[in-house]
C-alpha cells in the first residue's frame, strides 16, 4: 500500500507523473510534425557557414549585418507576443536569437511556438546585430527544427552534478556543463602534442595486438574472451610492454604505442578498467635517457596546450 503520509515518495511520484507528461507531450509535438510533413529526423543535412564564437568575436570586423547561417541546440526561449528570444549554443559557444513574426510570417512563428521545444536542435539563417543592450545576436529570417529532443533537459538552475550520471551520461554533461568540453578538447591537444615530441625525436608508432594468448608485461588481472575461429580463450591486454620490446628486439631503435588496455579491478570515479596508456622503448640508452624523454614530453605539452609551462592545479601552482 501507497504511504501517503511521506512527502518525498509523493514528490518522486509527482515527478515521475510530470516526466511521463513532458515525454507525451513531446512525443505528440512530433507526431504532429510528420503529419505535416516536416519529420525533423528526416533533415539530413543544414549548411552552415558561421559558428557562434566566431560571430562574437570577429563581430566588428565583418559580422556586423552579414546574412549567415548557423546551427545549433536551443537551450532556452522567452516569448514576447509577437517576438521571441532564444538561446543558440553550438559546439563553439551560445549566441542569442531574436525570432520576430513580421520576419519569418505568421505561419511559421505559429509553427514554432506550437513545436519547438528547448533542447530542440535548430538550423537559423538571418541577420547578425548587436541589441540595444549590446548583445550580439541574430534575426532569424528562416528558422527549422532539425532534430527533436523528445526528453527534457535538467533543470536549468540545479542542473546536472550528480557525479556518476556525469561519467554515465557524458553526452548529457557535455549539454548542461560546457566547461567540461574543454576538458575534451584539451585532453585531444595533449595526446596530439605527445605524438609531435615523440615523432621529432625519432620515435615510431605501432599498434600492437590487442588480443594475447597469455596476460603479460604488468601485474594486473585480465578481461578474459573466446575465439571462436581457434576455439581458444584470449586476454584483453594488460599492457604495451612485451611486444613493444620484440619491436626493439627485431631492429627498431625507437618505438611508442599510445592506446587502450584493460584491467579487470576496481572502479571509481578516477579509475577505469579500460584506458589509456603510454609506452615508449628506445635502444642504447639508461634510466638517465629515459628521464629526459619524459621530462621533455611534459614541458613540450604544457607548452604546446596552454601555451605556458606553468600550470595552476587547484590552488596550486606548478612549474
Amino acid at each position: 500500500m501507497a504511504d501517503n503520509n511521506n512527502p518525498e515518495i509523493n514528490q518522486e511520484q509527482e515527478s515521475e507523473q510530470s516526466l511521463k507528461e513532458i515525454l507525451q507531450i513531446r512525443r505528440d509535438k512530433l507526431a504532429s510534425m510528420k503529419a505535416a510533413g516536416k519529420d525533423p529526423f528526416e533533415v539530413t543535412s543544414f549548411d552552415v557557414d558561421a559558428t557562434a564564437n566566431e560571430i562574437v568575436t570577429e563581430f566588428d570586423n565583418g559580422f556586423e549585418g552579414k546574412k549567415v547561417s548557423v546551427a545549433g541546440r536551443i537551450m532556452s526561449r522567452r516569448d514576447m507576443g509577437k517576438a521571441s528570444f532564444m538561446d543558440l549554443r553550438d559546439s563553439t559557444g551560445k549566441i542569442q536569437l531574436y525570432v520576430k513574426i513580421d520576419v519569418i510570417g505568421e505561419e511559421q512563428y505559429k509553427y514554432l511556438s506550437d513545436n519547438m521545444d528547448i533542447g530542440d536542435i535548430a538550423g537559423v539563417t538571418g541577420e547578425v546585430f548587436k541589441t540595444r543592450r549590446g548583445e550580439i545576436s541574430i534575426k532569424a529570417q528562416t528558422i527549422e527544427i532539425i532534430s527533436k529532443s523528445l526528453l527534457p533537459l535538467p533543470e536549468k538552475y540545479h542542473g546536472l552534478k550528480d557525479t556518476d550520471a556525469r561519467y554515465r551520461q557524458r553526452y548529457l554533461d557535455l549539454i548542461m556543463n560546457p566547461d567540461v568540453k574543454d576538458t575534451f578538447i584539451k585532453r585531444s591537444k595533449v595526446i596530439s602534442a605527445i605524438r609531435e615530441y615523440l615523432e621529432e625525436k625519432g620515435f615510431i608508432a605501432v599498434e600492437t595486438p590487442v588480443l594475447h594468448n597469455m596476460a603479460g608485461g604488468a601485474a594486473a588481472r585480465p578481461f578474459i574472451t573466446h575465439h571462436n575461429a581457434l576455439d581458444i580463450d584470449m586476454y584483453l591486454r594488460i599492457a604495451l610492454e612485451l611486444h613493444l620490446k620484440r619491436l626493439i628486439v627485431g631492429g627498431f631503435d625507437k618505438v611508442y604505442e599510445m592506446d587502450r588496455v584493460f584491467r579487470n579491478e576496481g572502479m571509481d570515479a578516477s579509475h577505469n578498467p579500460a584506458y589509456t596508456l603510454l609506452e615508449l622503448y628506445q635502444a642504447y640508452t639508461d634510466i638517465n635517457g629515459m628521464m629526459d624523454i619524459t621530462e621533455g614530453i611534459v614541458k613540450y605539452v604544457a607548452q604546446k596546450v596552454l601555451g605556458s609551462k606553468t600550470v595552476e592545479y587547484g590552488d596550486i601552482e606548478i612549474d
